[in-house]
C-alpha cells in the first residue's frame, strides 16, 4: 500500500510539473506571437529618414547621459568616447566615479584633460557625498564626479541630482552606444508629448566585436560557448520577452546598462533604492505603482532598435555570481511591492505582470530544476518514470531551445545585426544545445541565489572587467 502512495505521490509531481511547463510555453508562445506582429510592423522601415527630422533641436529634447563607474578603468575611456560621438542635439556626459580602488578617475583625467571645478549641485535624492568635481577642457559637456563610494544606485542617485536637463540616460561604464541609440530611444518619449516617461532600448553583446575609438568597427561573435549562448539569452529575453510585455504596457524592467527616464518622475518616486541589488527593476516598479496611485496613464516603453554593447562574464565564476545576484534583485523588487500582485487597483500591472514576474520568472527556475532531478531519477527508476522523464525533457526543449531558435530567427528577421550568414547559423545551432548544458546552469545558479537570499547572503559579486574595446 505504501509504495502504491508513494507512486501516486511521484506521478502527481511529475504531472504537476508538466502542467506548469505547459503554462509557461503557453505563455511564451503568445509573447513570441506578439513580438512577430510587432517587429513585422516596423519590417523594412527606412531607418535612416524615420530619425532625420529628431536631429532638429526643435523637436528633440536635451538629456543627460549618467555613467555610473566602480573600477572601470579597462573600458571607461573608449566607452566615453563612443558618448562624444552619438548624433543628439543637445546632451552633457556625466561620469560619476564612485570611489573606484583603480585607475577610472586617473585615466578619465589625463585622457580628456579635466578640471577640478565648483559647482552648487541641488540635493533633491539622498546620496553620498560628493569629493570632486570636474569637466573636460576639451568637451565642456563633458563631466566627471568623484564620489565617497556608495554602490551603483548611489551613484546614478548623484548623476540625477548633479545632472541639469529634463531627462537622463543612465548607462554601464563598459558600454557602447550606436550613433543613433539615443535619438531612437528617445523618438517615442517625444512623439508621445509626456506619456511616455521611460524608454530602454536593446543591449547586445561586445565579446567578440571590434570596437575601435568608441564605435562598433565589425560585429562578430566571441569563440567562447558562454559568450554565445548569453548571446542567445539576450536575444530572447529583449526580442522576445520585452517586445511583448511593452506592448500592453506590463513592462517591468528596463535594463541598467541602456535606459532613459523622466527625470520629474524619477524624483517624485524617490530616486533609486540603495538597499537592493536590482535596482534599476525596482525603480521602474516604483514608477508604474506611483502611476496606478496617482491615476495617471503614463507609459513605460521598450525599443528594440536602438542597442547599446555592453561585456559580458567569459568564465563561469563571474557568471554565476551575476545570476544569483540578478534572482535576487527580481525577488527583492517583487517583494518591496508585493502588495501589488493581484491587487486590482494596479490594473493589468497587478493582474498580469506581477503574477507572470512571480510564477514564471521567480518560481519558474526551482520548479525547473526539480524538473531535472526528476528526469536524472526517472531514468534509474524505470518504468512510468522514464516515459514522464521523456515527456519532461521534450517540454524542456520547448520551454527552452525552441524559444530561442525563434529568439535567433527574429533577430536575422528584423535588426540583423549580426551581418554574416555564419554567425546566424552558429547562434542557431548553438540555440539546439541550450537545454542540454546552458540553462540547466542558469537555472541552478538562480536557485542559489534564493539559497543565499534565505541565508541572508547579501554579497554583491564583483565583474571584473577584461575590456573588449580598442
Amino acid at each position: 500500500m505504501l509504495i502504491i502512495q508513494w507512486d501516486d505521490i511521484v506521478t502527481t509531481f511529475a504531472w504537476g510539473i508538466a502542467v506548469y511547463m505547459v503554462i509557461v510555453i503557453f505563455f511564451y508562445s503568445v509573447i513570441l506571437v506578439i513580438s512577430m506582429f510587432q517587429l513585422r510592423k516596423e519590417y523594412k522601415l527606412d531607418r535612416v529618414l524615420a530619425y532625420e527630422d529628431y536631429l532638429d533641436e526643435i523637436y528633440t529634447k536635451p538629456i543627460s547621459i549618467i555613467v555610473p563607474a566602480y573600477n572601470e578603468e579597462a573600458g571607461i575611456v573608449h566607452s566615453v568616447r563612443s558618448l562624444l560621438s552619438v548624433n543628439y542635439p543637445t546632451y552633457e556626459i556625466i561620469v560619476v566615479n564612485d570611489g573606484s580602488t583603480d585607475h577610472t578617475l586617473k585615466k578619465m583625467i589625463d585622457h580628456y584633460d579635466m578640471k577640478e571645478i565648483k559647482r552648487v549641485v541641488r540635493k533633491q535624492v539622498n546620496s553620498k557625498p560628493i569629493s570632486k568635481i570636474y569637466q573636460s577642457a576639451i568637451f565642456a559637456h563633458l563631466f566627471l564626479v568623484d564620489k565617497v563610494n556608495g554602490g551603483k544606485a548611489d551613484a546614478l542617485n548623484v548623476g540625477l541630482n548633479f545632472s541639469q536637463y529634463p531627462y537622463f540616460c543612465s548607462l554601464d561604464g563598459d558600454s557602447v552606444l550606436e550613433q543613433d541609440a539615443l535619438l531612437k530611444v528617445m523618438k517615442p518619449i517625444i512623439d508621445s508629448n509626456g506619456d511616455v516617461i521611460a524608454s530602454g532600448g536593446s543591449v547586445r553583446i561586445a565579446n567578440g566585436c571590434q570596437i575601435q575609438n568608441g564605435q562598433i568597427q565589425n560585429i562578430g561573435l566571441s569563440d567562447k560557448p558562454l559568450v554565445v549562448m548569453q548571446i542567445i539569452e539576450y536575444l530572447r529575453a529583449f526580442l522576445m520577452g520585452r517586445i511583448g510585455l511593452s506592448r500592453h504596457n506590463l513592462l517591468l524592467i528596463i535594463s541598467g546598462a541602456f535606459g532613459v527616464f523622466s527625470k520629474s518622475w524619477v524624483i517624485e518616486a524617490g530616486g533609486y533604492r540603495t538597499d537592493t541589488v536590482g535596482e534599476d527593476m525596482e525603480l521602474v516598479v516604483r514608477m508604474h505603482r506611483l502611476l496606478k496611485e496617482k491615476g495617471q496613464r503614463k507609459k513605460i516603453v521598450y525599443v528594440q532598435d536602438p542597442v547599446c554593447w555592453t561585456e559580458v562574464p567569459e568564465d563561469i565564476t563571474t557568471l554565476r555570481r551575476q545570476r544569483r545576484r540578478w534572482h535576487r534583485g527580481l525577488f527583492e523588487s517583487l517583494w518591496i511591492h508585493r502588495k501589488i500582485t493581484l491587487n486590482p487597483k494596479y490594473g493589468s500591472i497587478g493582474l498580469l505582470a506581477f503574477p507572470y514576474f512571480w510564477i514564471v520568472e521567480f518560481f519558474g527556475p526551482m520548479i525547473e530544476l526539480s524538473g531535472y532531478i526528476f528526469m536524472i531519477l526517472g531514468l534509474f527508476l524505470g518504468g512510468i518514470y522514464i516515459e514522464f522523464a521523456i515527456l519532461l525533457f521534450f517540454l524542456s526543449c520547448l520551454y527552452g531551445s525552441i524559444f530561442s531558435m525563434a529568439a535567433v530567427l527574429l533577430e536575422e528577421w528584423s535588426l540583423t545585426k549580426y551581418p554574416k550568414v555564419s554567425d546566424i547559423i552558429k547562434l542557431f545551432l548553438y540555440s539546439l544545445t541550450e537545454t542540454i548544458w546552458y540553462r540547466p546552469l542558469t537555472v541552478f545558479w538562480r536557485c542559489e541565489g534564493v539559497w543565499q537570499m534565505l541565508r541572508g547572503d547579501k554579497s554583491w559579486g564583483e565583474m571584473k572587467r577584461k575590456g573588449v574595446l580598442e
